[in-house]
């Protein structure tokens, strides 16, 4: 959530910095602003709403050498022009944007900054004032004023601030919230993704919690809390621009889930050695075949992906595994095993509520991987190991190809542990085929998009609610299909466990109610086909989701044969479709749903 560009060196400013915060829009954002300038003049300008808006204010004039922008996701204060960034200190002479959340704004305001007047109702604005107010109460200068500002504050920021009387200078700073340097010829950038700034540069730095960067058009320095020198070597951003854009699409998000046959093949690729063997270090497993007790750590879609493994990497390595939601683990711990291990599922790789709990595990001294997409991210840094989806950048608020590829790399990474601990099982699954299969089945969903549209405006387009039930893996996957639903198209859409129904849930089933049904597991089949015919009963509308070799007459979706261990990858493809036509369908942005932010970097 919120999104951070900023550019010192380089004529037009304003267009470079319009054209990251467009490509930051993916991060959930209700107003936008930026601050131009150069030697001779200055340009603060803000804007409610889409950065369409903010870019129709910017006129011939408004332009410069050095600029920050940013995207607000309301956190203190209203969405308004008042309350998005940047902020001014008192004087107009500071000029901040921030990400994060400070903790203790309050007593700040009142302990150092009780007779100022504010423009609007957030802690950043707090955090402008005070640093100035330290310049002129300390003689201070502004790089002294924002370090030790820096030390007084509690909670996440990432911070870039400009001095209107020394516009050759941008400093920057980091705690819990992410933020990188760009190098360029001349020209240096800081943004909240590389994918921002990647047409100016693909070198980039690192910035680590506490530490404070001065950049120049020429050179970068990094000091950490104690304002002691750093030295962190760059590294090259693994993107293309194509990577980035829609093409021939409407939506990213169709894009995306167009894109999952060739991720799952890509994962073949890229785990696979030349031998047919499995490429994952050895010191990884060895951590995880020395432990007791898996514990996955996640939030939203990525808990319902750890929810969809959890079979699949107990059958393979006969490890019990148990998933946890991050915003309740970090400050509601279980009692733990003797030797856990913790895997984090994020797709960034920035998910603070994750990062909460990492931190505490590793100061409990556990071992930890990361599942992330994003090399390099906070999670990945931070834990021990970090498996890669390579499923390419996902800039939908509504995580598709993600999901999948998290699946996709469990069930690799649970065939390569099975087989190292001698387990029948992960010695009989050929993981690599048995995704190039899946990948085959979701090509052939994804063709029939047109009947999924149809499906939509029978079931779907007018609905109130709804409801996904399934037994088994079946019900994990309704808990992501409803997720889905509920988050672009606005339909009050639940998952559910088939045979729950009848202990408190069918109250809420009504005359033609859409109730979908998902039956991927022999065993069970036909007790969730019973758990319909009971809603039926009660007038829902009711909708078969099938495995072709359980299908029977009537039943509307046909799910393509794949092993069990993966039927999860199938089956959640056509309900990724049925969320996407019926928020198209009802009139709504699908990429862009209210109140969501595609990456959620405060607790």
């Amino acid at each position: 959530m919120c999104g951070i560009v900023g550019i010192i060196g380089k004529q037009q400013a304003e267009l470079v910095i319009l054209q990251g915060l467009e490509r930051l829009e993916y991060r959930g954002y209700d107003s936008a602003g930026l601050y131009v300038a150069n030697r001779t003049s200055s340009h603060l300008i803000k804007a409610q709403g889409r950065i369409k808006n903010l870019a129709e204010k910017v006129t011939p004039e408004v332009t410069g050498t050095i600029g920050i922008g940013h995207t607000r996701w309301a956190t203190h204060g209203k969405p308004s022009e008042a309350n998005a960034h940047p902020h001014t200190s008192a004087s107009g002479r500071l000029v901040l944007v921030h990400n994060g959340v400070i903790e203790n704004f309050d007593e700040l305001h009142q302990t150092y900054l009780a007779d100022h007047q504010f423009k609007g109702q957030t802690d950043t604005e707090i955090v402008v004032h005070l640093i100035e107010e330290l310049m002129n109460q300390e003689d201070l200068t502004t790089e002294a004023a924002f370090q030790k500002v820096l030390g007084m504050i509690q909670g996440s920021y990432a911070f870039a601030l400009v001095d209107q009387q020394n516009p050759d200078v941008l400093y920057v700073a980091k705690n819990k919230s992410p933020l990188l340097i760009g190098l360029g010829d001349g020209f240096n950038v800081v943004c909240s993704d590389a994918m921002a700034m990647i047409d100016q540069t693909h070198e980039f730095v690192e910035i680590a919690d506490g530490e404070m960067v001065i950049v120049t058009p020429d050179k970068i320095t990094i000091y950490d809390r104690q304002g002691t020198p750093v030295f962190r070597p760059s590294y090259e951003a693994q993107l293309d621009l194509t990577d980035i854009e829609k093409g021939t699409y409407p939506y990213y998000m169709l894009k995306e889930v167009d894109e999952q046959p060739a991720v799952m093949r890509r994962l073949v690729q890229e785990y696979r050695n030349e031998d047919g063997s499995i490429a994952i270090e050895a010191s990884l497993l060895k951590q995880i075949a020395n432990s007791d007790r898996i514990y996955i750590v996640a939030c939203g879609t990525s808990n319902n992906a750890g929810w969809a493994a959890k079979k699949l990497f107990e059958s393979l390595t006969q490890l019990p595994v148990e998933i946890h939601l991050s915003s309740e683990f970090g400050y509601n711990m279980p009692l733990l095993s003797e030797k856990p291990f913790f895997i984090y599922l994020s797709q960034s790789g920035e998910t603070a509520d994750s990062r909460q709990v990492l931190v505490k595990t590793n100061e409990m001294g556990y071992p930890a991987l990361t599942i992330t997409n994003v090399a390099g991210s906070t999670l990945s840094r931070e834990a021990d190991h970090t498996l890669l989806l390579y499923a390419g950048p996902e800039i939908a608020v509504a995580s598709t190809k993600a999901y999948t590829a998290q699946i996709g790399v469990m069930a690799i990474l649970a065939t390569a542990l099975g087989r190292q601990k001698g387990i029948s099982a992960a010695s009989d699954f050929d993981v690599f085929y048995e995704l190039g299969l899946v990948a085959t089945g979701m090509e052939s969903l994804i063709s029939e998009k047109e009947r999924f549209s149809e499906l939509t405006a029978e079931y779907l387009t007018t609905t109130r609610n709804a409801f996904y039930i399934g037994r088994g893996n079946d019900y994990y996957v309704s808990m992501e299909a409803a997720l889905k639903l509920k988050e672009i198209s606005y339909i009050q859409a639940e998952g559910f466990a088939a045979g729950e129904l009848k202990h408190g849930t069918i109250a809420l089933i009504e005359e033609g109610t859409p109730v979908i049904g998902i039956i991927t597991e022999e065993v069970t089949g036909s007790h969730t086909r019973g758990n319909l015919k009971e809603v039926e009963s009660r007038g829902a509308h009711t909708l078969v989701m099938v495995s072709e070799n359980l299908a029977k007459v009537g039943d509307q979706i046909l799910l393509p044969h794949v092993h069990p261990f993966l039927t999860s990858l199938i089956a959640v493809l056509p309900t990724q479709l049925l969320a996407y036509f019926a928020t198209l369908q009802r009139g709504y942005d699908v990429d862009k749903p209210r109140n969501l932010a595609k990456s959620v970097t405060v607790e």
